[in-house]
């Protein structure tokens, strides 16, 4: 078993109480035997509406400021990993990235994702304040797994979640910041179980509750079957992956297995 600490907050716009507040969390994971703490999306800061992208820019911070060192030294403290957000600063004037960080039990960032896939939709447009990503990072080796880092809306994007799987991760940790609307929460739950059932692996998925975010922190296993559900509360979850389930599901229901991908080859310049 892999043991992990889900965090469901509500961040505020203030950095501070944020980083204080993480850093609790992280001790308290670390009292229950996590060996990994998954916090949302935006944990650096909620970010209202009508905040600028200037003023959105001078909240960012490279990925060795001050936010990240204290979350490194909490991190090496407690020997837990974990998995963190910030507003990066980007060479883009007024534009900042939305990073993804892994933290190992040693404090050493062991894997950086800018999120690629900005959320223009549903009237909300992100690229009027950030920059996305170019990459895709590596899965990063945790316990008796691989992790595959996505953000949010990335989720809404299979082929993000297949190279991923197809690169070795058994686990997709997707950071979130998933918005309120009408039939959202439907689409929550089914693009998460979407992702785990079609690529045999657990995802998890740790959302903002509060403000405008739906909350439901989600960790739903190979099977596609809801291992824990927050709800709208926030705080800690702890869950303990079981990894024979990821062989299994494998096993069961081959799906990478039976790609044809000579075919889908014949398509790629298909836009």
């Amino acid at each position: 078993m892999s043991r992990v600490a889900i965090a469901q907050i509500k961040s505020s716009t203030d950095t501070k109480e944020n980083l204080d507040m993480a850093c609790a969390l992280i001790g308290e994971a670390k009292s229950k035997s996590a060996q990994l703490v998954a916090f949302p999306e935006f944990l650096m800061a909620f970010s209202p509406g009508e905040q600028s992208a200037v003023e959105l820019a001078a909240l960012a911070e490279p990925i060795d400021g001050p936010f990240m060192r204290a979350l490194r030294d909490a991190a090496r403290v407690s020997e837990t990993a974990v998995l963190a957000t910030i507003y990066e600063t980007c060479s883009v004037p007024d534009r900042v990235f939305d990073t993804a960080l892994w933290i190992d039990g040693g404090g050493n960032i062991a894997a950086v994702y800018r999120k690629l896939h900005l959320y223009d939709a549903f009237g909300f447009k992100e690229s009027d304040k950030f920059y996305p990503g170019a990459d895709i990072a590596k899965p990063v080796p945790w316990a008796d797994a691989r992790c595959g880092l996505m953000i949010c809306y990335d989720l809404r994007f299979p082929e993000m979640a297949r190279m991923l799987a197809l690169n070795g991760a058994s686990i997709l940790l997707a950071p979130s910041g998933w918005v309120q609307g009408d039939m959202k929460l439907d689409h929550w739950l089914t693009m998460i179980k979407a992702r785990a059932l079609e690529n045999g692996c657990y995802v998890v998925a740790p959302d903002q509750t509060g403000n405008i975010y739906i909350g439901h922190s989600l960790v739903v296993d190979p099977f596609g079957r809801i291992v824990t559900d927050m709800g709208d509360r926030e705080g800690l979850k702890i869950v303990d992956l079981d990894l024979s389930i990821v062989a299994e599901a494998r096993e069961k229901l081959p799906l990478l297995k039976n790609r044809r991908a000579e075919v889908y080859a014949k398509h790629r310049t298909a836009q």
